[in-house]
């Protein structure tokens, strides 16, 4: 690995935007630590990216538990290089009516999603503050504005935009900014398993969708790639705090 070479960390990077945006990141020229639950679901985005010559490691961890983070920050630091990249995209859905909603549905969704964001983030920092550079991207959702079925996930994803700002305001003096991304519909497994629940094909469930968006089409992971590339780069160290919404159109 070059002395130039960065490192980046893609939470839930075994499919959809995480392989989308680690893919990106490789191209880009970062060395890559592909993040997932189950370490063997991260050999395909491990292969696609060495098979275009970029680096990449597959890491397994749970983003929710402490240890499990130590441990694989340690590791990817290890063997890749100090990290100063993160993207926190690792997620689940556990939807539900209000008044069906378990605590354990609540709890898991909170626990992936923004545990795991400070979790990733607190581990990471120390490697971001020593190099006077960093980039924190975390995915919020247009969920964060409300969605019926979804206290959990909608709760989750609001309060990643105030830990985005949060961190922008902590981390800014030490060259390290801190941006969300809040994607639309953006077709990917998660999207799938939501029109199996409602029981609707997923052609046609991309269909209505793409019908009620501006730009009259449903988003693909790379959508959200090339979002984070931006957020990544150099060029973008005036752009902290920030919440952008990658739907297609306007949202409130």
């Amino acid at each position: 690995m070059s002395q130039e070479r960065r490192t980046a960390i893609v939470t839930g990077a075994a499919r959809g935007i995480g392989a989308a945006v680690a893919k990106r990141l490789a191209s880009d020229g970062y060395a890559v630590a592909v993040l997932d639950l189950d370490e063997g679901s991260c050999g395909d985005t491990v292969e696609a990216i060495k098979s275009t010559g970029g680096e990449a490691l597959a890491v397994g961890a749970d983003v929710s538990n402490e240890q499990s983070v130590t441990e694989a920050v340690e590791r990817v630091a290890n063997e890749l290089g100090a990290p100063t990249v993160l993207v926190n995209n690792a997620g689940i859905l556990r939807d539900n009516l209000l008044f069906k909603m378990t605590v354990d549905d609540w709890d898991a969704v909170l626990g992936v999603h923004l545990r795991g964001a400070f979790l990733m983030s607190r581990a990471v920092q120390k490697y971001m503050v020593d190099a006077k550079f960093g980039r924190i991207i975390n995915l919020s959702s247009t969920s964060a504005l409300g969605n019926r079925g979804q206290a959990n996930y909608s709760a989750a994803k609001a309060g990643m935009q105030g830990f985005t700002k949060t961190l922008a305001i902590e981390l800014g003096k030490f060259g390290v900014t801190a941006n969300a991304i809040a994607p639309g519909f953006i077709e990917t497994d998660m999207t799938a398993a939501t029109a199996a629940r409602v029981g609707v094909p997923f052609e046609d469930f991309i269909k209505a969708a793409a019908q009620q968006i501006p730009v009259a089409r449903t988003g693909k992971p790379e959508d959200i790639a090339h979002t984070a590339s931006f957020l990544a780069s150099d060029g973008a160290g005036f752009v902290s705090g920030q919440v952008i919404y990658v739907a297609g159109g306007p949202k409130d």
